[in-house]
């Protein structure tokens, strides 16, 4: 894909202003009013909302561009999650079977990483604060959304992977850098955050582990997993209808890994305990219903138990990229710990080390 050339990304926010949104989206705006949003929700990203004016144009847009902080990018480009963000808007947005949002410009340069997107502002939908945690009514609601992307590419993602649009939970990318950031990040929030007795002794014992974990849910049938299927990263419209963006960590894998992270780090921990194989067995049959016959409830099982070990990886991964005496994204990190507690007791994931 590489470099559209017709228009040149930008370097940072200041090369971004309305005559460039106006050439790169083909919108007709005469000016651009740009501030940065997302502090504590934005990890891979710098996101920004400018303003607009101008002939037919929405009122605003999202502007997405590479990390503020450097730790963040590195992740970010040696993990190709911009390459496959911009991927996805460009060959699958248009078959996926839930809502995402209308993409005005993609691009990447996939040498460096240097990236940017123009997308629309979903502003004025119903948002989720994952701190707080996600209700069991909107929870249904996701993983019946969830159930439609997984049973759409339901045997179809390997060749995804091979294209390169996705990358495979087994490429070889995972275990050779994320025991290597986890490490990094592991020492940090030690420094900086009062964690458990469990997840002190898993911590330390858990880089090892990381590669082995994303093998193992390559095994049987894989779909496109979103990869960061979590409450912040979705919303609702006024008539209830599920939204969905973030796709910089799509993969190919096991569909339990997107169910499990997101039941086991979106719901409250009482919710999650309450009703965890409810919405276990709420995907299978919504993947039924959409047709697929092939599924293997143990090894589905088994994947989950093993995504909700893995999940450790994300709250200290990216607690390397983010700014610790910010409120939002101190309590995003501490809530995650406290939700992986649960699911590291209740579901019996020592067994899994």
């Amino acid at each position: 894909m590489g470099v559209e050339m017709s228009v040149a990304i930008p370097g940072s926010i200041k090369d971004v202003d309305a005559r460039w949104l106006a050439e790169a989206t083909g919108l007709k705006i005469k000016t651009a009013d740009i501030g940065i949003i997302g502090v504590g929700v934005g990890v891979a990203s710098a996101v920004y909302r400018a303003k607009l004016t101008g002939d037919d144009c929405p009122a605003s847009v999202i502007v997405k561009l590479p990390a503020l902080d450097e730790a963040a990018v590195f992740t970010s480009t040696i993990l190709r999650m911009y390459i496959r963000e911009v991927r996805f808007f460009k060959s699958l947005a248009k078959e996926c079977p839930v809502l995402t949002p209308r993409s005005y410009f993609g691009a990447v340069n996939e040498e460096t990483s240097q990236f940017a997107m123009v997308l629309e502002d979903l502003a004025g939908h119903r948002i989720i604060d994952q701190t707080i945690g996600i209700t069991i009514d909107d929870a249904r609601l996701a993983v019946d959304a969830l159930a439609k992307i997984h049973a759409k590419w339901w045997g179809r993602a390997d060749a995804l992977a091979a294209d390169g649009t996705t990358i495979p939970f087994s490429d070889p990318i995972y275990p050779a850098v994320l025991p290597v950031v986890f490490a990094e990040g592991w020492e940090k929030v030690k420094r900086e955050l009062n964690l458990s007795d469990s997840i002190l002794k898993v911590g330390e014992k858990f880089a090892p582990q990381i590669g082995n974990l994303m093998t193992s849910l390559m095994d049987g049938v894989t779909t496109l997993a979103h990869g960061d299927f979590r409450a912040d990263n979705m919303m609702f419209t006024k008539n209830n209808e599920f939204v969905l963006y973030d796709f910089q960590l799509i993969g190919t894998g096991s569909g339990a890994y997107d169910l499990a992270y997101f039941v086991t780090q979106s719901l409250k921990p009482e919710d999650a305990s309450k009703y965890e194989g409810e919405l276990f067995e709420r995907w299978l049959e919504g993947l039924r219903k959409h047709g697929v016959t092939d599924l293997d409830r143990d090894r589905l099982w088994l994947q989950y138990r093993g995504t909700a070990l893995f999940c450790l990886v994300y709250p200290v991964v990216a607690s390397r990229g983010m700014d610790l005496n910010e409120p939002r994204s101190r309590a995003l990190v501490e809530t995650m710990n406290s939700r992986f507690e649960r699911a590291f007791h209740e579901l019996d994931l020592a067994k899994l080390i």
